[in-house]
């Protein structure tokens, strides 16, 4: 019986500690899609998951990169918040299907109205619309502070190194991949990205998963199969001990 009760702490200390990675995997800013083509509008997400068991966040700004630049942004409302987008002037202008474009994006401010905010245990999503992306592949990294109700700021802003494990407090970053054949337009439903943004489907809370969600997704259910076999292997230990009285 002392057998079969060491293995079945050891299985619900293991299924413990491999949620508790699934939490830490999946609670950082990330940015979705994680990829777009080269010269496309896309609608980004930045999926903000509340760390903190006693404060709420509050704000979170996300600078858009200077090199090469994202002339144009159009911000989805979200219920309970406000936004306000920063310009900054370019060396060169864009050119784009409008005509030539002097100033990007610098960054974007979403800032919680009072009694307002990111609660423990929640997220939140927000989506933009966002190009033209720029026309050649390359990564783009949206470093991101995060403020709580406490005062404490998160600085998402660490970029991953080539052969080296995610930093701590990694950056959201998107890959611009090669453009696909066929030309890249914007959303058939929409004259503008504006319109493009109003078009889509309202998200919030529950808006969809990153891909950090897949890991600890997979994390929780390596977690489920140590379980079982610990408690396997308890059974076994537990038999045996019935035998060997017996």
């Amino acid at each position: 019986m002392r057998s079969f009760r060491r293995a079945a702490v050891c299985a619900v200390g293991a299924a413990v500690a491999v949620v508790v990675l699934a939490s830490a995997a999946s609670a950082h800013v990330v940015v979705t899609p994680s990829s777009a083509p080269a010269g496309s509008w896309q609608e980004l997400t930045f999926e903000t998951p509340n760390e903190q068991d006693n404060a709420t966040t509050v704000k979170l700004t996300v600078a858009f990169p200077d090199n090469p630049a994202i002339p144009s942004v159009s911000v989805r409302p979200v219920p309970g918040w406000t936004a306000q987008v920063a310009h900054k002037k370019l060396s060169q202008p864009i050119k784009t299907d409008d005509g030539e474009v002097s100033e990007y994006v610098s960054e974007v401010t979403w800032t919680a109205e009072p009694g307002q905010g990111i609660a423990a245990g929640q997220y939140q999503n927000f989506d933009v619309s966002a190009g033209p992306l720029p026309e050649t592949p390359t990564t783009l990294a949206f470093k991101a502070l995060q403020t709580y109700s406490n005062g404490d700021v998160v600085r998402w802003i660490e970029q991953s190194a080539p052969g080296q494990p995610e930093p701590e407090n990694p950056a959201p970053t998107l890959q611009v991949t090669a453009a696909s054949a066929t030309p890249s337009t914007m959303p058939a439903a929409a004259e503008s990205p504006a319109a493009a943004a109003a078009a889509a489907a309202p998200s919030g809370g529950s808006s969809s998963s990153s891909s950090s969600d897949s890991t600890a997704v997979a994390l929780g259910v390596a977690g489920v199969v140590v379980a079982a076999a610990a408690l396997a292997l308890g059974g076994v230990a537990f038999a045996r001990t019935r035998r060997q009285r017996g």
